[in-house]
């Protein structure tokens, strides 16, 4: 059965924005030729999971090529219906019932890239099989969290932890 990846940054006080949706705070360990493992977690994946917000964030400084290129299908959770570009799919419907189709597929791994609303939700219904964390180190203060109020509890095993020399922290972990 695939299985939902959930790779993203967090600040050490547990934010993954600054407030309005910023995520500038990612400067601070930009590096070049250091992708955090992304690539090599990407090779293992076929479908993404992503919330509107975070895609209209990564379209507007990155480029649609980020998701959509050509070789696995984008799922944008919204509540405004879109036409399918390419395999960049806007879901409206259940998210619960779209990924519990999705995992009975064939394919690789799914990628749950965001936002906030979409983890907390897919934590709620304990559809989240791993979790790569990037500790940013920088305390932000406010914004939006990574994990919200009101979820079960969850007992995780810790696969791996990786230090960067940008100060960044890597947290590997797979739910019991």
């Amino acid at each position: 059965m695939r299985k939902i990846k959930l790779f993203i940054a967090v600040s050490l006080d547990g934010y993954i924005a600054k407030p309005n949706d910023d995520l500038s705070f990612l400067k601070l360990v930009e590096k070049e030729g250091e992708d955090y493992g992304y690539e090599e977690f990407t090779s293992e994946i076929d479908t993404i999971i992503i919330g509107r917000k975070t895609y209209d964030y990564v379209l507007k400084e990155i480029g649609e090529s980020h998701y959509d290129n050509g070789q696995r299908d984008v799922y944008v959770i919204t509540r405004t219906e879109r036409p399918q570009i390419g395999r960049t799919f806007f879901y409206t419907g259940n998210i619960t019932e779209l990924i519990k189709r999705l995992k009975t597929e064939k394919g690789k791994n799914i990628y749950c890239d965001g936002g906030a609303e979409i983890i907390n939700e897919l934590l709620k219904n304990g559809l989240i099989d791993e979790f790569t964390i990037s500790v940013v180190p920088i305390l932000l203060g406010n914004g939006t969290r990574l994990f919200k109020d009101e979820r079960p509890e969850q007992m995780l095993e810790l696969k791996s932890v990786k230090t960067f020399e940008t100060g960044l922290a890597q947290l590997n972990y797979k739910c019991k």
